[in-house]
């Protein structure tokens, strides 16, 4: 989990637009984020494989 003050900096906005800082909408992870779902890559495999993705399904084969 992302410090709560570093959410909470990250979601005003900044003072130059190139400081804008992607982070997960569930846990506020930084980095391994994925633009497609707005969530990081953790929160992502944890959905995905309770299906609670739609349309993404654990390869198999």
């Amino acid at each position: 989990m992302a410090r709560k003050a570093l959410v909470e900096r990250s979601r005003r906005k900044p003072k130059y637009s190139t400081r804008t800082r992607n982070r997960c909408m569930l846990c506020g992870r930084p980095r391994g984020y994925m633009r497609k779902f707005r969530i990081c890559r953790i929160c992502f495999r944890m959905l995905a494989s309770k299906g609670e993705v739609p349309g993404v399904t654990k390869a198999s084969w």
